[in-house]
């Protein structure tokens, strides 16, 4: 393959890559990535085999790591070498840079420089799962990961029980059954849901339905692959007051006041405030 090879303007360049199919790879990516003087990238093997099916040479610059553990020293060699006129590209293993992936650190310690900071756009998981979700995408919120433990990943939800925006979420597939549940258990079983799995790859797969419809598809299965789960904007409710007290009493037998109020409100869709207030008063009663 050809690419326009040419001195790049000093500066960091993200440069997004393929979630899945290897020719999602934009050419103006392949273009910056044959021509940086320097090459950073979260998994060093995942942007060699990237560079190699694409026939981009290395030229005998090497790829250095830049991930979530990375020291500062590192972000601080990128800003050097760019102050003193040189172009950096950085890669994430799959994807955006920054949207869920490493790069927050560079991209900030280069801008503090006043130096710039570009992007090359191409694949996102999120915008991907969008695209074939079937659920409205003039507004939507990207969440990301969810709490690992059961209580926090459910308050998590719970404030976020009115957002009116489609909900973005990662999830790996040990725990996506657990996390189907809790979407359930706090948004109710008739929210509209799907779940993407492997976009553009081999074996793409995206499940639509309620959420009742997905914790019983997903609850015995083996599931592999890269995920994302989006759920539905929330519809409007009437909740009466005794089943707010019943739903109170009930979370408040394992949480905390606080963190039960919370979790109530997003399940019923109701202001958190109030529902912190009777959740108080039953506490007294009690």
């Amino acid at each position: 393959m050809n690419f326009i090879t040419k001195p790049l303007s000093a500066g960091l360049y993200f440069v997004a890559t393929p979630i899945g199919s290897a020719r999602d790879m934009t050419l103006r990516g392949l273009d910056i990535l044959a021509s940086a003087d320097l090459l950073a990238a979260e998994d060093t093997r995942t942007a060699r085999k990237l560079m190699e099916i694409h026939g981009v040479p290395l030229n005998g610059r090497q790829i250095v790591a830049f991930h979530d553990h990375t020291s500062d020293a590192a972000a601080k060699r990128f800003v050097d070498a760019i102050a003193a006129g040189k172009s950096v590209a950085y890669v994430s293993e799959a994807g955006t840079p920054l949207i869920a992936d490493p790069g927050y650190e560079m991209g900030r310690a280069v801008i503090e420089a006043g130096l710039p900071v570009l992007t090359a756009p191409g694949a996102s998981a999120v915008l991907a799962a969008l695209t074939v979700s079937g659920l409205p995408t003039d507004r939507f919120a990207f969440v990301g990961f969810l709490s690992s433990s059961k209580q926090q990943r459910e308050t998590e939800i719970a404030q976020l029980r009115d957002t009116p925006f489609t909900l973005v979420f990662y999830e790996s597939p040990k725990r996506v059954s657990a996390m189907l549940n809790s979407l359930r258990d706090v948004l109710g079983g008739d929210r509209q849901a799907v779940v993407c799995r492997e976009l553009t790859k081999k074996f793409e797969e995206t499940q639509r339905g309620s959420l009742d419809d997905l914790v019983a598809e997903f609850s015995d299965r083996m599931v592999k692959g890269e995920l994302v789960v989006l759920v539905g904007r929330a519809g409007a409710t009437d909740v009466a007051e005794v089943d707010v007290e019943t739903a109170l009493r009930d979370a408040m037998k394992t949480m905390r006041v606080k963190d039960a109020a919370t979790v109530v409100a997003g399940a019923l869709g109701l202001p958190r405030r109030q529902v912190y207030q009777m959740a108080l008063s039953l506490g007294d009663d009690d």
